[in-house]
């Protein structure tokens, strides 16, 4: 029956309504016309009846909701949890989508089905966003769970010790709760498209048995993610081959460091970013490095093989398609396994021996000490997918449009008698031309200035961490807000590495920039770090805590980051008088409200 049959009826509809209702609906298919009507019957419950319409029959109403919760720090585990969310909106279940960071912990025993996705950062911490979540689960507030059912996927890195430990640690505080699993928990390396994208259909096949439900769903929602001001048609999978500008070293002669400033072309890309946001680099691996693992494995370079569904030559699929500069355990065993060499072998059930080995060493540096003849299929069996790394911006659009700059430090070193480049900072700094093309994408982050623009910022940001705060003030700058900031930065000596020294002096003399407080660690006999300034200016950083101050860490999160919240949780004891206990209270609720975070690497 068409609309315009169903005029002669009871409608509460207009003649142009009703015209315009059929044009939409008569391109829908059936999946799709059940999905529309949950969504207007969702938006009518809400909204309430329509006065003076004829009582209808109330659609059925799915069984329960499926709520799937995510803790990413670079963006992959957020995009695992949209595909599932995705998945799950196509079996036509009422599902909801949210950051830990923006779920309320209290909730969890309103929920009847779970599926967490989650990473884990550097030695077994869980992500920013996750750290609430994963502490509730462990404390003595934690509510039985006995009418959950969930499942875990664990994004993390083999290189690392505590592999996926917050996923592991998700998955054993929810069963002692009481929880049931659907699925058992999926550990992902690096490489983890093909496993995750099992687990989803595994899980979501199973979830939709669970919640199977009438013709009518709800609509579904997304709560807690950060979307780009405008829509582009580049991402991870489909980059965009922009040009690169410029290539500035930025450290003097003398420095013990070698950091670059870069800035790449964004035309034509409708790539937006926000202060904050992450540039993804894809790159090539050394031709050098290519040429000697073919000679030294006894390769022909012209072989075809399969990577993925393409088929490419090995010398191409070394250059673009493996990792080749960060050595892992897996590559240790599964080459001695293979070349049947004894020493790899016995190294590779030794964990701390292996990782002891593996560190500083590349690939190349492996094969070089036990050479052996490989086929093209076995050897890459033993590799990794190359993964583009993940640079915060060092630029606002407002003021640079479309550009995007970005802060980066060469990783070179010598060793085992070669010297040693980083693969995508080797790539950028040596390698690619100006003018040349590289392959980015935009990740979109947590780490946001405060909507209240008269909220004090401070930043905390040595060494290359300074990137994402040269975003923040060029926003402030080019927007002139009146946002008060803060700047604490270091690095080894005045003279050589005081990164935009120019631009902070131009900042503090106008304003934009309120207080800068330098930590060079190298220009006297004690050394002195962000952290050491911090607590020099205890009294004034904890009165600006006090007004609202939003508190933000960018750089190494092993060291630096750890150290600076130990002197913030120092600050406010001291200066507010408080227990370490409250202290640490203090801090906490600063990072629920947003006012605390994090951009650690």
């Amino acid at each position: 029956m068409t609309l315009k049959q169903n005029n002669n009826l009871i409608s509460p509809l207009g003649a142009d309504q009703a015209a315009q209702l059929q044009q939409v609906v008569s391109q829908l298919s059936p999946n799709q016309l059940a999905w529309v009507s949950g969504y207007l019957y969702g938006l009518s419950a809400q909204d309430g009846a329509v006065a003076g319409s004829a009582a209808q029959p109330q659609a059925a109403a799915p069984a329960g909701q499926l709520t799937i919760l995510y803790g990413s720090q670079t963006g992959n585990t957020k995009g695992v949890a949209q595909q599932a969310f995705d998945a799950a909106k196509a079996k036509g279940l009422n599902t909801k989508l949210v950051s830990m960071a923006d779920y309320k912990p209290k909730d969890l025993k309103k929920e009847t089905h779970v599926l967490i996705a989650v990473c884990t950062q550097g030695e077994g911490d869980a992500p920013d966003d996750a750290i609430e979540l994963h502490e509730f689960l462990a404390s003595k507030k934690a509510p039985k769970l006995a009418d959950v059912k969930y499942s875990v996927i664990a994004l993390g890195d083999s290189s690392y010790e505590f592999f996926c430990q917050t996923g592991k640690d998700f998955d054993e505080r929810f069963a002692k709760l009481g929880a049931t699993s659907i699925a058992p928990r999926v550990d992902c390396d690096v490489d983890y498209e093909a496993e995750a994208a099992a687990w989803i259909e595994d899980v979501i096949a199973k979830m939709s048995d669970e919640l199977s439900a009438g013709v009518a769903p709800v609509a579904q929602a997304v709560v807690g993610s950060v979307a780009p001001a405008q829509a582009s048609q580049y991402n991870k999978k489909n980059p965009f081959k922009a040009t690169l500008e410029t290539n500035q070293k930025i450290t003097g002669r003398d420095s013990s460091k070698d950091i670059r400033h870069f800035e790449i072309s964004l035309e034509d890309s409708g790539l937006t970013y926000q202060p904050g946001d992450s540039l993804g680099v894809w790159f090539r691996n050394d031709e050098k490095i290519v040429s000697e693992l073919i000679e030294k494995v006894g390769l022909s370079a012209d072989e075809k093989v399969k990577v993925a569904d393409n088929e490419v030559t090995v010398v191409e699929a070394l250059a673009r398609h493996y990792e080749l500069t960060l050595s892992h355990p897996g590559f240790v065993a599964k080459y001695a396994e293979l070349t049947a060499n004894a020493d790899l072998a016995k190294l590779a059930e030794d964990r701390a021996a292996l990782r002891e080995y593996i560190d500083g060493r590349q690939i190349i540096d492996i094969v070089r000490e036990h050479a052996a003849k490989l086929t093209a299929e076995q050897f890459l069996s033993c590799l990794r997918p190359i993964t583009p790394r993940l640079y915060s911006i060092a630029s606002s659009q407002a003021e640079v449009e479309e550009e995007v700059h970005l802060t980066v430090g060469l990783v070179k070193y010598d060793a085992f008698g070669e010297e040693h480049f980083g693969g995508c900072s080797g790539y950028l700094s040596e390698r690619l031309e100006e003018g040349g093309e590289v392959e980015v994408f935009v990740e979109h982050s947590h780490f946001r200035l405060p909507e209240d623009t008269n909220a004090p910022v401070i930043m905390v940001g040595p060494g290359t961490g300074v990137a994402p705060f040269r975003a923040f003030v060029q926003e402030i700058d080019a927007n002139e807000l009146e946002t008060p900031t803060w700047l604490f930065f270091g690095n080894p000596n005045f003279t050589e590495d005081f990164l935009y020294q120019v631009e902070w002096q131009d900042y503090l003399k106008r304003g934009v920039l309120n207080n800068i407080d330098l930590a060079f660690s190298r220009d006297q006999a004690e050394k002195v770090y962000v952290q050491d300034r911090m607590l020099e200016k205890a009294e004034e950083l904890w009165q600006w805590l006090e007004k609202g101050a939003y508190f933000y860490v960018c750089g190494d999160a092993s060291r630096m980051a750890k150290d600076v919240h130990d002197a913030l949780v120092k600050i406010v004891a001291e200066q507010g008088g408080k227990s370490q206990e409250d202290a640490e209270a203090y801090v906490t609720e600063l990072r629920k409200n947003k006012r605390y975070q994090r951009d650690v690497y």
